[in-house]
């Protein structure tokens, strides 16, 4: 049932309007033109609110309103409904109920596969075991939530995950390492068949020490474009899905093992003007 008290009851999903504190109940979109007399802000963080309880909706999209970085852009409440506005809103962060597919993890596939670039998807369950979690984690999702996580918690999750950083508690990350370890015992990939070349590798032993593409361009000896480019392919050839299981790869694989980084003397060729 929606409890929206504005706005047309026909719409899918709801654009959250422009004007916050007015009340003439219009609905449009999420983008207004550019005020030349204001200074430039940071694009707030977009969330898609995709669950079954319109109190909990609402309450979210409430908090939002008062906080200057984030922002409700849609709001959903059935499965069909999210993956139209997946679809066809931008967002930085979607927060999905499984409880809105009998089958969450293949509901996990559709959304990451039919939402806009950028998009991180972020679960809120009731519970979820070992096995699900693990599925989640491997299709895409970035953090796990319960239902009965504070509003300050899921606001702190909500910018973690926009920041490109995982939210899960200690026992999804036990259960995730202890996932690697066993494909690490089964003998699967090989270190000798992967063939990695020597940037791949240093750029590898960056995301083991937790340094971000900006840090890890540095120290290559390149651009954050050619490292994000660098990254898409190391991921193709180890199957995983994003940094956190890149770095869970690499431990229980052994990737490093004997590596010896090279001296950074590219900072003195960067000098010398050459092409």
């Amino acid at each position: 049932m929606n409890t929206s008290s504005s706005g047309p009851r026909n719409p899918t999903w709801a654009a959250k309007p422009v004007s916050r504190g007015k009340a003439s109940g219009e609905i449009v979109t999420a983008f207004s033109p550019p005020n030349d007399s204001e200074e430039a802000k940071p694009a707030p963080i977009r969330i898609i609110l995709a669950d079954s309880e319109a109190i909990f909706r609402v309450g979210i999209a409430k908090i939002c309103t008062v906080e200057s970085d984030l922002e409700v852009v849609a709001q959903t409440e059935s499965l069909p409904q999210t993956l139209e506005a997946v679809a066809t809103t931008a967002a930085d962060v979607i927060l999905f109920e499984t409880g809105l597919s009998p089958t969450p993890v293949e509901a996990v596939s559709e959304i990451a596969r039919r939402a806009l670039p950028g998009a991180k998807l972020v679960l809120v369950t009731q519970r979820a075991g070992e096995g699900e979690t693990v599925e989640f984690l491997r299709r895409g999702v970035r953090g796990i939530v319960t239902r009965a996580i504070s509003p300050e918690l899921l606001l702190r999750c909500v910018r973690k995950v926009a920041a490109g950083e995982p939210w899960l508690d200690k026992q999804s990350v036990n259960w995730l390492i202890q996932a690697y370890r066993t494909q690490a015992l089964q003998g699967t990939a090989p270190k000798q068949q992967l063939r990695l070349n020597e940037k791949e590798m240093l750029i590898i032993s960056g995301i083991t020490r937790g340094l971000k593409n900006k840090e890890i361009a540095r120290e290559v000896g390149t651009t954050e474009q050619v490292v994000k480019n660098y990254l898409r392919k190391i991921y193709d050839k180890l199957q995983v899905l994003d940094r956190m299981e890149l770095a869970l790869f690499s431990m229980n694989h052994r990737l490093l093992e004997g590596y010896v980084p090279p001296q950074p003397a590219r900072a003195a060729d960067s000098t010398g003007g050459g092409c």
